[in-house]
Formats: C-alpha cells, sequence, structure tokens
C-alpha cells in the first residue's frame, strides 16, 4: 500500500484531533450536504485516513462508516495537494476493488479534496461521489475547494477546544490541590504561580507572592544549603528533602518537598509540591529531648513497646499493650531474652547488628512467636537510648498479622491470575509509560522468541522494530495506551517477518498491559484474497476481449499485456506450433530494454527430436533458475538467445471438436524473468494455466469464425450454381446447427461473460444456474471427445469434474464444504449420462445453496453403483436438511421439479429421499446396453 513520505508525523498529527470514532456533528453533517448540492451528487462525505482504514466523520447518501485503507479513495486523495478526480472507477485499476465501487452504493465517479491543515498534513479528504461516470466543471471543482478550508477551519477549531479543555484541567487542578503548590522560574527564583492552599497556609497573598523569590520565605541560615543544593540538582521528578519555611508572621514550618521541572510559558520552571510536617517534626524534637519522659508515658501508649539491655539482650521493660499482644504475664518476662520470641535467632542478630552501624533502624518486618507459641508478624522499630546510665534498646512494635495473612492471600490471588496470563493464547506484556518490559508471558516469548531475562538486559524493542522511525512510531503507541487494535510487522530473531496485532489497556497504577496476537495466517488469507480478486479481474478482462473482439491478434496482444503487468515480469509470449513442430513468436508484451522476439522463428531442434507435443501437451513448468533446471543444451542456447534466466511455460491445447477428434498442442504461453533468478509462486503458475483456456476459446471462437466465413463464401458461391438445390440448403443448415450442439462450451463461456456485466443478484444467479446446466451437458460430449472409444463414458471423471465444476461456480471457499465420491465402473450411454449429469448438477447445486447457511462447514458425498441389473445413484449431504412440510414433488422450485421428471420419464426410475441428518437422494433406474 503506497503511504506518504511523512506518514508517521501525519498519523501523530491527526491523533492530535482526538477526532476520531466521536458522533457525528451538525456541522460537518451540513458541510457534507452543501457540497453534495454545490456538485449535484448524491453522495458526499468528510473522511479521515488511519493507519489501515478511511474512517467516515460525516456521510451523505451511503451507510458505510469505514472502509480498508488499501482500497478506500481517500488514501489516494491524501497523498497529492489537488483535486483528485475518478471520472468513472470501474476503468480504473486502483479502486475497481473497492467495497465502495461493488457493493452498495456502487460508486461509479469520485471527486476528493485533500484535507491539508496549517502544518501541511493531509488529514483526510473532503470527496463527492456519483453511481454514474462523470466528472466536475470549474465552478463545482472551486467550491469544493473552499468548502475544504471550511472543513479544516472547523477541524482546528475542534482541535484548539480540546487543547482548552486540557489546560482547563490543569489550571483547575492546580488551583484547587489540597497541597501548597509553587512554581517558580529556576533562574531567577521568581514566584511565577501559587495556588490557593500555599496562600492560606503561608499568609502572603498571590500578588505578594509574586513580588517574591523563593529565598525570602527561607530561615538565613538555610539559604547557603539552598543554593548548594539547586545548583547540584538534575532535572525530572526529584524528592527536594525535608526544609523550613517561615510564615508571613515569623513562624517557622517545617516542609517536606517534592519539585518536578516544566517549561511554565516560555519559563525554565519548576513545579514544587509542599508538605506541612511541623507537627510531626515537633514530636520528634520533644522525644529526643526528654527520655525519662518517654518512659512514664509508655503505659499510655497504646502501641506493643518494650526495653532491651544491648549486652545480653534481656527485656527490661515491656508496656500493658506488650503484654497482651504476646500473651505475656510479668513473671513471664523475668529475665526473659528476646532470642525466645524470635522463629529465626539469626534473623534477629542481623538485625541487631544493622541497628549497630545505623544507631536506628525503622519499620523492619519479623516474624515472631506469642506465649503460647502462635506466630504472628509485626514491624519493628528499634533505637539506642541512656536509661540510668545504661544503654539499652527501645523497640516499638507494630502487629502487622492479619495483613501478612492478606497478602499471603493476595499472593495466592495474583499467582493465580499469572497462571492465567501465563496459559493465555495471546500475548501478553507488562510494560512501564517509557516502553520498557517488565513481565511478559508463555505465549509472547515463544512466538516471538525473547524470554523475560531478554526484556530486562537490552532494549528487545530495538530489536523487533530495527527500522528507527518505526521503532518510535511502537513506543509512541505504547505510550498513548489507547486501547485500539493496530497491525505491526515484527521481525522475530532469525529475520522472518510475524505480522501481529496489538491493543493497550492501561492500569491504575501507570502500567501499561500490552495485549497481541499472531494474525500471520489472517494476513495471508488478505494476500490471497487479493491475489484472488486480480486473478478475476484478469480474466474477467481476457473474457471481455474475447467478447468484444473476434480478432485473435487484437485478443492476443491485449492478454500478454495483462499478463506482464499483473506478474510484473519483463516478457510475456504467445508461442505458436507449426506442422514441422517448429514455430513463431505471434505475440508479445516486453518491458524497455529486453530482446524484442516478436515474429521470430524459432527452430528448436531439441523439441522436433524428443516428441515435443508429447512432452509439452497437458504440461507445465515453472523454473526460478534455467541453468539449474536440468535443461538441455540446445534448449538453454535458446533461452540464452532472448536472456531469458527464469520462465514460466503452460501448453495452449484445443480441445476436442467435431473436426478435431483429439486434443491438440496449439502453442505455448510462456512468462520470462531476464533480469535475473526468480522464484515463481504455485498461484502464478495457476493463473497461466487458467489463462490458456481463454486464450484456447478465443483461437477456437477464431477458427469458427474464418470457418464460419469460408462456410458462408462458399454457401454464396453454391447459391449461385444451384439456386435450385433447396434441399442441399437444408441439409448445410443442419449441419451448421450440428456444430453449434457441439460448442456448448463456448455458450456456457458466454453466459459467465454476460453474467459479469450485470448488477441485479437474481438475474445472475438464474444465468449461473443455467451456466450449470449446460456445463453438465458439455461435460458429457467433452468426455465422449477425448476417451479413446468415443462410445463410453468415463463416469467417475465426469461425475468429479461435474461436482468440483460447481463449487467453484458457486465460489466454495476451500476446506468449507468437502466433496466425497465413491463411483464404481458403472456404463453408461449418452441417453443417461445426460439426465444423469443434469440430475448430479440440481441436486449438488440445491445443497450448496440451501444446505450450508450462515458459512457452515459440511460434507456432501456422491455414490454410483450397479445393484442387480440397477444402476444406483445416492447423493447425500450433512446440512440443516430439507422442510418436513416440503412436498418436493409437487413443489413450484424448477430444479426440484427437473430432477423428479428427468428420474421417473427418462431414466425411468425411482426416487427417494431422507431427511436424518441432512438429506439423503437415493436414485434406481435401470441399466441400459450401451450402443456399440
Amino acid at each position: 500500500m503506497l503511504l506518504p513520505n511523512n506518514e508517521n508525523q501525519r498519523l501523530k498529527a491527526l491523533d492530535e484531533y482526538q477526532i476520531i470514532n466521536t458522533e457525528s456533528e451538525e456541522t460537518f453533517d451540513e458541510l457534507s450536504q452543501l457540497a453534495a448540492d454545490f456538485c449535484d451528487s448524491p453522495m458526499a462525505a468528510i473522511s479521515l485516513v488511519e493507519t489501515n482504514r478511511e474512517w467516515f466523520k460525516s456521510k451523505i447518501g451511503f451507510i458505510d462508516s469505514e472502509i480498508p485503507r488499501d482500497l478506500a479513495f481517500g488514501n489516494y486523495t491524501i497523498q497529492q495537494n489537488q483535486l483528485l478526480i475518478v471520472p468513472d472507477a470501474l476503468e480504473d485499476q486502483r479502486f475497481i476493488s473497492s467495497p465502495l465501487v461493488i457493493s452498495d452504493p456502487y460508486c461509479r465517479f469520485y471527486a476528493g479534496i485533500p484535507l491539508i491543515n496549517s502544518s501541511g498534513f493531509a488529514l483526510g479528504c473532503l470527496c463527492v461521489m456519483d453511481f454514474v461516470p462523470r466528472n466536475l466543471d470549474i465552478k463545482e471543482q472551486k467550491a469544493l475547494n473552499n468548502l475544504a478550508k471550511q472543513v479544516i477551519r472547523y477541524l482546528d477549531l475542534h482541535r484548539q477546544k480540546v487543547i482548552q479543555d486540557s489546560d482547563m484541567r490543569l489550571k483547575t487542578l492546580f488551583a484547587h490541590h489540597s497541597n501548597p503548590l509553587w512554581i517558580y522560574d529556576s533562574e531567577t527564583l521568581q514566584f511565577l504561580d501559587v495556588n490557593e492552599a500555599a496562600v492560606i497556609h503561608y499568609g502572603y497573598s498571590r500578588e505578594e507572592f509574586l513580588q517574591m523569590q523563593i529565598t525570602d520565605i527561607r530561615p538565613s541560615t538555610e539559604i547557603p544549603a539552598l543554593m548548594k543544593y539547586l545548583a547540584t540538582k538534575e532535572t525530572g521528578l526529584t524528592f527536594a528533602g525535608q526544609w523550613q519555611h517561615r510564615h508571613k508572621n515569623g513562624h517557622l514550618i517545617d516542609v517536606e518537598i517534592v519539585a518536578h521541572t516544566i517549561d511554565y510559558h516560555g519559563h525554565k520552571a519548576e513545579v514544587l509540591s509542599i508538605q506541612d510536617i511541623t507537627r510531626y517534626k515537633t514530636i520528634e524534637r520533644k522525644f529526643q529531648e526528654s527520655e525519662a519522659r518517654f518512659v512514664t508515658i509508655t503505659h499510655a501508649i497504646p502501641i506493643p513497646l518494650m526495653i532491651l539491655r544491648v549486652y545480653d539482650g534481656v527485656i527490661l521493660y515491656a508496656n500493658p499493650e506488650f503484654m497482651q499482644t504476646f500473651r505475656f504475664t510479668q513473671d513471664d518476662l523475668l529475665n526473659k531474652p528476646i532470642s525466645d520470641l524470635c522463629n529465626e535467632v539469626v534473623e534477629f542478630k542481623k538485625l541487631l547488628e544493622t541497628l549497630s552501624q545505623t544507631g536506628y533502624l525503622h519499620n523492619y518486618e519479623l516474624q515472631l512467636k506469642r506465649a503460647d507459641g502462635e506466630n504472628l508478624w509485626a514491624i519493628a522499630s528499634l533505637q539506642y537510648l541512656s536509661l540510668n546510665n545504661e544503654l539499652v534498646i527501645l523497640t516499638v512494635f507494630y502487629d502487622i498479622t492479619a495483613r501478612k495473612n492478606a497478602e499471603s492471600k493476595l499472593q495466592q490471588e495474583k499467582a493465580f491470575l499469572q497462571s492465567i496470563f501465563e496459559e493465555m493464547p495471546l500475548m501478553i506484556a507488562i510494560n512501564t509509560l517509557e516502553g520498557k518490559i517488565q513481565w511478559v508471558n508463555k505465549n509472547l516469548e515463544q512466538t516471538l522468541g525473547w524470554n523475560l531475562k531478554d526484556f530486562q538486559t537490552f532494549d528487545v524493542l530495538a530489536e523487533l522494530y530495527p527500522e528507527p522511525e518505526y521503532y518510535q512510531y511502537v513506543i509512541d503507541y505504547i505510550q498513548s495506551a489507547q486501547p485500539i487494535w493496530k497491525d505491526l510487522k515484527t521481525q522475530l530473531r532469525d529475520g522472518r517477518i510475524l505480522d501481529t496485532s496489538w491493543t493497550n489497556i492501561q492500569l491504575p497504577n501507570g502500567q501499561i498491559v500490552g495485549i497481541g496476537q499472531d494474525i500471520t495466517q489472517r494476513k495471508q488469507v488478505e494476500r490471497v484474497f487479493k491475489i484472488q480478486a486480480e486473478r478475476e479481474q484478469l480474466m474477467r478482462t481476457v473474457a471481455e476481449r474475447i467478447r468484444e473482439s473476434l480478432n485473435l491478434q487484437d485478443i492476443l496482444n491485449a492478454t500478454v499485456k495483462e499478463i506482464r503487468d499483473l506478474l510484473e515480469v519483463d516478457r510475456v509470449v504467445v508461442y505458436q506450433f507449426s506442422a514441422d513442430m517448429s514455430g513463431t513468436i505471434v505475440a508479445e508484451s516486453v518491458i524497455s530494454g529486453c530482446i524484442v522476439s516478436l515474429g521470430v522463428q524459432i527452430e528448436d531442434t531439441c523439441f522436433k527430436t524428443t516428441g515435443g507435443e508429447n512432452n509439452y501437451q497437458g504440461r507445465k513448468r515453472a523454473i526460478a533458475n534455467i541453468y539449474k533446471a536440468q535443461l538441455t543444451d540446445c534448449h538453454l542456447h535458446l533461452l540464452e538467445q532472448f536472456g531469458v534466466k527464469a520462465n514460466l511455460v503452460v501448453p495452449i491445447v484445443l480441445e476436442v471438436s467435431e473436426g478435431n477428434p483429439n486434443s491438440r498442442l496449439w502453442g505455448l504461453l510462456i512468462a520470462h524473468q531476464c533480469s535475473d533468478f526468480r522464484e515463481w509462486e504455485e498461484s502464478q503458475l495457476d493463473l497461466l494455466d487458467q489463462l490458456t483456456v481463454p486464450i484456447a476459446i478465443a483461437i477456437q471462437q477464431s477458427s469458427i469464425f474464418q470457418q464460419a466465413q469460408n462456410e458462408l463464401i462458399q454457401r454464396e458461391q453454391a447459391e449461385i450454381k444451384l439456386r435450385s438445390a433447396l434441399a442441399e440448403k437444408e441439409v448445410l443448415l443442419k449441419e451448421v446447427h450440428h456444430r453449434v450442439k457441439n460448442n456448448l462450451q463456448i455458450v456456457s463461456s458466454l453466459l459467465q461473460l454476460q453474467s459479469q456485466t450485470l448488477q441485479d443478484p437474481q438475474i445472475i444467479k438464474v444465468l449461473r444456474e443455467s451456466q450449470n446446466r449446460i456445463e453438465s451437458i458439455s461435460l458429457i460430449h467433452k468426455n465422449l471427445y477425448t476417451n479413446p472409444n468415443i462410445g463410453q463414458i468415463n463416469v467417475a471423471e465426469y461425475i468429479n469434474n461435474l461436482a468440483s465444476g460447481l463449487l467453484i461456480s458457486y465460489q466454495i471457499v476451500p476446506g468449507r464444504i468437502s466433496l466425497q465420491t465413491n463411483i464404481n465402473p458403472v456404463q453408461l450411454d449418452v441417453d443417461q449420462a445426460i439426465p444423469c449429469g443434469l440430475v448430479i448438477n440440481e441436486l449438488i447445486s440445491n445443497a450448496l445453496k440451501h444446505a450450508f447457511p450462515n458459512q457452515q462447514t459440511g460434507i456432501i458425498s456422491i455414490t454410483l453403483c450397479n445393484y442387480n441389473k440397477m444402476i444406483e445413484l445416492e447423493i447425500r449431504d450433512n446440512g440443516i436438511g430439507l422442510a418436513h412440510d416440503l412436498d418436493w414433488e409437487n413443489t413450484t422450485s424448477l430444479g426440484l421439479s427437473l430432477v423428479h421428471d428427468l428420474v421417473t420419464e427418462q431414466l425411468e426410475g425411482n426416487i427417494t429421499i431422507e431427511r436424518n441428518q441432512g438429506t439423503i437422494f437415493k436414485i434406481q433406474f435401470p441399466q441400459l446396453t450401451l450402443h456399440q
């Protein structure tokens, strides 16, 4: 898919508008309606082009809200700076597969102007469409341009409102925050702004603050330390420590500060969040001033507290709360060492060692035991004190047993959830806002080939997305935390590219959960569908050429050009054999700079001497490297003569006709790659092989036309000489009709071509059913002509070809409905084979149309065998079955009525039907002696 050079910047600019997936707005709908009115068009739209789709903010005259980007008109409109006009979409290869063209509303005309903002990025387009081919005059084009400018103005207004709302929310949060907030200039230290909490807490008005510097509220003794701190402070979010500030009334306030560097209206500034800790600092100072007072009030403290002797760890004192928590009595504590309370004595010794190094220890978790042996968890804070001139340890406990039990339960739940994430068939990663991976599940490790340790040791994302611009695009997507699916191209460790799709979920703690899946199979299906669409388009184009012209040379010239464009090869030729198996290039399409071979007489001695026709007839071949294909020297020399390095070769075989009882090798359809060797895809060889069928039809059609011209000349000459011989004229007319009967395949092809020119699904359906019936009869004659014994019919081959052709005719997705056949070597003459084939055609067609609704899968089986001089034909499916109230013998359905008449009248047999677990048709008719 063709993308603008500035695609990533364009998408980022589009995201800033925050308009995708918003509700319809009257302003934009009015602009769309004005565009439709000015240009006299039934359809108009304002669209925005995202990564993988064109989304319609406003639409008039159709219902689709979005279409895939690679099929959208808008993808081409945004890649130019002026109006894009498509007079007839069916004549433009870029849009012939667009949903807006091939389905409702069947758009034929399109005109779109890109919506380019002030930064030069094309966000989308304003367009008008019509059901019929047409164009715009100068006045309409000018009106469309003016309306596009209005759309951009309203888009910019929408963006400005989004920005204003964001600024308003930030200002509101700043103004009403419960803590004092400052903003000051990092260079001048001048206050730039303060919130209401700061005004209340410090006593200065906002106007007074804005005339001050931050040093004005600091005690003079702290200013040198402040200046030293500011000189060494790094930018970003930092904890600025504990300081003292001066209130307007002169009182000192103890505060704790968190600072963050910001850009404030062009100033490099700092925003400070201030927490008043005066009360806690006062308590701390008073506590330190009176150690004795602390001992006297310990009874009143509602938390467990004890005092230990340092040298032997004996408990000297414990308050009542401690006694109650640990279930001790005063006698229990007499000369009791603290080690008796510890489950792990070694751990408590380590705690004391840490205490001896620091002098205090806060909030240390450890497991202890009560007097009755029950365990409890506690947070301990320890500090050295002097008591009666003896060094002791003051220990305060907080019972956290309930919390630890809750944490244990939470850990179990976390492990349970983690096990679910580990086994979930999706890739899951937990990221920080900076894009750093913190955790990945097994599915991600197995899919991408990188384990969690890899993500933690180096930048795996840079390996997965090695192209810098694409890597930044992925990081931007992760940081946006948008809960939308995005398709990405991910490079694995071995260099393979994997198609993946990702979405984000932002957690309350700021982490981002990325959820991804491997969509390689889906992408492959999409590519197959695209190739199939291109193939069908080429087949339609060639068939259209055949329908429009009887000039074989024109058809061949157009066909080789279409094939070369589609396969992107250097040369495509049609090679025709002469009677002596030499040949001539009769049609060629070749790129500039390659050797021209058109009209060149080819004398391939190898082909003549090795029985070339027998080798080539019915054979196709793909050669990626002519030097590794084990070709004969003469063949290799011939290819080198025309600069060929790789090629595709398929035979053009003319089918049986009345004057030609055997298939005949007419020539070859060949694709050449001259610039380099090339690995061919199976689908490319199949496409070339399929194209030989309409080419053969064109050759036969041209031959029949030429033969008819010759016969017409002969008839005119005969009429001059034998005007009275009316009887002979009638014989000639019967002969012409007889030949038409033998060209039923041509009639079937013409019906196919005709159906492609129609829009009405019902008419197309009728033509297709008629074509299938003609095809079933035509296959009989083809089987007779190709069989060495013209009186014998290969029933198994006939039924398999007939059933397979029906699956293709009804465009059944491969694998959805499987076909099973069990055909015994039954002999049928023409009088039985034709009605039998029509019966099979009608019953299988009926099953394909009605037995498997809503894309259900299923099986259709066909059984044919001899039984007691009777022929039994059974056709069954495991679909939904016929309705029980359906009287199929008296139905108005043409197909079922035709089946009943063919079985009972022409085959002189009988038919029964079973409706258990699907539908089974059992048909019996007598075995006739074949005509010798």
